[in-house]
């Protein structure tokens, strides 16, 4: 269980990093790619950097004894 717990906290923070390089090619702050200026990519990389999140919350929280 804590290898499981540590696997999805490192998936979720690198959701939650690509998710973050996607919004800014999208927005045109990060150029270098077919990405960059496309809004759509910001939209996706929303989602992502959301679901990474979460993920990280649940792989940090889920399990945790109560007063720890």
């Amino acid at each position: 269980m804590k290898y499981l717990k540590i696997g999805g906290a490192i998936l979720g923070a690198l959701c939650v990093l690509m998710g973050v390089v996607w919004i800014f090619q999208g927005i045109n702050v990060l150029p270098g790619s077919f990405m960059t200026g496309d809004i759509n990519w910001s939209y996706r990389g929303g989602v992502l950097a959301a679901a990474g999140l979460v993920l990280l919350a649940v792989s940090l929280l889920v399990g945790r004894k109560k007063g720890s």
